[in-house]
């Protein structure tokens, strides 16, 4: 899927990441996708974005669309050619934006459900609650701005963490056709994170025992964008015999 290049800022991004046992992941996960590991673990995680002026490139500011989205995303790598490829996988989009739930996955890419977002919000304090229509995702994180990450992150720095994520700009995600998976890479004018200090977690995907079993996932840590302008690229879509696992 081919999209002229989209403009935008992300007025508030906040990656909640777990750690997970990379065997319950890899099973988890569809070709020719495996996790990418730190500290021995793979990361999954949500991705809670609110995007605003939101436009094809060509078009000026102040024009733009607003919307409030979560992702369910794992770090993978996979080979393409003999070189490893590095990014996320994204087996679920929300958002409260009835255009971004027709238009993806089939001019934009990536299938969104439509959900409810209720926010809460101040410089330091962020609460954001996403229940789906459909009823299968539902999420909570609530925290407060700080400078460090949790002692128990698999992370020895926030600068470490950082890094790690910044390389999954490249996000592949499913569609309505098994096996198929559409590109779309976020490029951001600057990469600039703080840490978040969770007092509250929770996630129906990363809770959901038949999935992941009691002790093979945890919460790491969290961290938060404001204010950053990016663009959307899209990529090849990547096509495998084998159908999604999430």
């Amino acid at each position: 899927m081919r999209i002229p290049v989209v403009s935008g800022i992300i007025d508030r991004r906040i990656l909640a990441n777990f750690r997970v046992d990379p065997d319950v992941m890899a099973r988890h996960l569809p070709e020719p996708f495996r996790p990418k590991l730190a500290g021995g673990y793979s990361m999954g995680g949500i991705c809670l974005i609110r995007l605003k002026k939101i436009r094809p490139r060509i078009v000026p500011l102040p024009w733009g669309l607003r919307s409030e989205n979560a992702a369910h995303r794992v770090a993978v790598q996979w080979d393409v050619d003999g070189q490893v490829r590095e990014g996320v996988f994204i087996p679920r989009r929300d958002t409260n934006s009835r255009l971004n739930t027709w238009v993806g996955g089939r001019i934009f890419p990536g299938m969104h459900h439509y959900a409810k977002f209720t926010v809460h919000e101040s410089d330091h304090h962020l609460s954001i609650a996403m229940n789906s229509d459909d009823g299968s995702a539902k999420v909570v994180v609530s925290g407060t701005t700080t400078d460090h990450l949790p002692s128990s992150s698999v992370f020895p720095s926030l600068a470490a963490a950082s890094e790690f994520f910044q390389r999954g700009s490249l996000g592949y995600s499913v569609t309505r056709t098994v096996g198929r998976f559409d590109g779309l890479e976020l490029r951001c004018n600057e990469w600039r994170v703080e840490a978040l200090d969770v007092d509250r977690i929770e996630s129906s995907f990363f809770e959901n025992q038949s999935m992941f079993p009691s002790g093979s996932v945890e919460f790491d840590c969290a961290l938060l964008m404001r204010g950053i302008g990016h663009q959307w690229h899209s990529r090849e879509d990547l096509c495998c015999s084998k159908a999604a696992g999430i």
